[in-house]
């Protein structure tokens, strides 16, 4: 079986995918059985030529938004090397759009970040309603272990996946987590400009037309971050969607939170969670 990529590169462990990309384990460590219309990707022609099928009943787990600020655009549509050749990676211009229009935040369901919580993380922030985390640990079996490769973007880790469809959408809020100490080509160390920039151009899915801004997010604005939105192509729909993503400094490394979706009307509909997220967020998690 191949390994494949789906709705919004959601990765797990499952025979198939659900509609939103989304697997869940059951008591005994097995996977749902869903399919997910998304974004589904031979990975054997992906990251390396010569890896071909992996032999596992596994397909992918799953794996940004207002603001003001400093503000750049970055057209260039560099993707990872991961996934093949890519335009070389140029100095961000100004930018002459407008920041994206306020959106009112959700109603609060729950925090995730504190210890204690589904999501122990460097950050904490409130969830929307029905929206459920889930921790994301990987694979402990050595057989699987490629399957690691998965959770990882550039120089971080996926730690919690906050799915969407128990409130009717189909998606996801992720939280990403990037090594304490890492140089500016590495994750940025504690920039978060830097650190998500590394994420946007490590992304598969050949991410394109990035705008980035210095923004101001928790209460009162407490917390310096950056904020980018940018544009992936659904491999499986041969359709472009939203991306957003938003990068705070932490003692513990660089944290990224990620919005992606099914598509573009499934991605507007979660941006009061990830409003919610935002104004919340502080970094003094778990």
């Amino acid at each position: 079986m191949l390994v494949t990529r789906g709705a919004d590169r959601g990765r797990g462990w499952a025979v198939s995918r659900g509609a939103d990309g989304g697997v869940s384990r059951g008591a005994d460590g097995g996977a749902d059985r869903r399919r997910d219309p998304d974004r589904s990707v031979r990975r054997g022609a992906g990251r390396s030529a010569g890896r071909g099928a992996v032999a596992v009943a596994a397909a992918v787990l799953l794996a940004a938004g207002c603001g003001s600020g400093g503000e750049s655009v970055r057209t260039d549509g560099a993707a990872s090397g991961r996934s093949g050749p890519s335009a070389p990676a140029s100095s961000p211009a100004p930018a002459s759009s407008p920041a994206p229009a306020a959106v009112a935040p959700a109603a609060k369901g729950g925090t995730v970040g504190a210890a204690g919580s589904a999501c122990p993380l460097p950050v904490a922030f409130d969830v929307a309603a029905e929206w459920q985390p889930k921790k994301v640990e990987p694979v402990g079996d050595p057989d699987l272990a490629e399957l690691n490769e998965l959770l990882r973007q550039g120089p971080f880790t996926m730690a919690c996946e906050i799915d969407a469809k128990p409130a009717g959408r189909i998606g996801f809020l992720r939280v990403w987590t990037g090594g304490g100490g890492t140089g500016a080509g590495r994750g940025g160390g504690a920039a978060p400009r830097a650190a998500l920039e590394s994420f946007v151009t490590a992304d598969d899915d050949a991410p394109s037309s990035a705008v980035y801004r210095d923004v101001r997010v928790g209460a009162d604005g407490a917390v310096s971050a950056t904020e980018v939105t940018y544009v992936v192509t659904s491999a499986l729909l041969g359709e472009r969607k939203p991306v957003r993503a938003l990068a705070v400094a932490t003692p513990r490394g660089p944290v990224v939170l990620e919005l992606g979706g099914m598509d573009g009307e499934e991605h507007t509909a979660m941006l009061p969670a990830w409003e919610l997220a935002k104004r919340s967020l502080t970094a003094a998690g778990g």
